[in-house]
């Protein structure tokens, strides 16, 4: 089973993150089809791309509980952040369908996209500190343009989980909507775009990420994440998490 699934109809690339028993945590066979699937609306005839996440969550962040892989860790981690650099070099804009949990890289995975819809009870965190991680998907330089500097400290440094709603009044996110109506919001938002000169979309979304240049933020990342990854304090809030049962 591909644990992203996408299909093109009617101009609109559907990706879904597809490990709804792991509630989409990320692992690197997500990683490995999720850039697959990005390449493909990349090649395909799509003129909008609609992300979301199968069963009931958007993503919750890492997977704790699989081994952390053998091999170069900055291999493993710049194939992770080359998924924000995929959302935001597609031609296509994107939309994140957020609901349930996003958490963590989740989190980050809808700041990689051009539009973000939430579900009014979607939840929210970045709980990368406490657990003494680093940020990843460009969050270090994304999340201040969008909150603010102070209001991102606060996300990060407290860790604490907030909805939907929230999100949308931080400008973390367009708008939230009710659960039962995020599917069709989103997708009568991507019928919009679909509608427009391709060209024009594609133009759009060039020169308004023009100033956000988020390399230098994805490679401070890998940085601090090669830093942590190994740290007792990582390894304690892995085990704790791992024990949960």
């Amino acid at each position: 089973m591909p644990t992203v699934d996408f299909a093109v109809e009617d101009g609109i690339a559907q990706i879904r993150l597809n490990r709804p028993e792991r509630l989409n945590a990320v692992a690197a066979v997500l990683v490995d089809d999720f850039l697959a699937a990005l390449d493909a609306a990349a090649r395909s005839d799509a003129r909008v791309v609609v992300l979301s996440g199968n069963g009931r969550a958007f993503c919750a962040g890492h997977d704790l509980k699989e081994p952390t892989p053998a091999g170069d860790s900055r291999t493993r981690l710049d194939r992770l952040q080359d998924v924000t650099r995929r959302l935001r070099g597609l031609r296509q804009p994107v939309i994140a369908a957020v609901h349930g949990y996003a958490i963590g890289a989740g989190a980050e995975f809808a700041l990689g996209c051009d539009l973000i819809l939430a579900a009014e009870d979607a939840v929210f965190a970045f709980p990368e500190v406490s657990l003494g991680l680093s940020v990843t998907g460009a969050a270090s330089r994304l999340l201040p343009l969008l909150v603010g500097p102070l209001k991102a400290k606060e996300l990060l440094l407290l860790g604490e989980r907030f909805d939907g709603r929230k999100a949308a009044e931080l400008g973390m996110v367009n708008a939230a909507v009710p659960a039962d109506q995020l599917q069709a919001e989103a997708l009568s938002w991507a019928k919009r775009i679909a509608e427009h000169p391709p060209a024009a979309a594609a133009m759009a979304k060039r020169v308004l990420d023009t100033p956000i240049d988020v390399e230098p933020a994805l490679e401070l990342e890998v940085s601090h994440a090669l830093i942590t990854e190994h740290s007792a304090a990582v390894a304690a809030s892995t085990e704790a998490f791992r024990s949960r049962g």
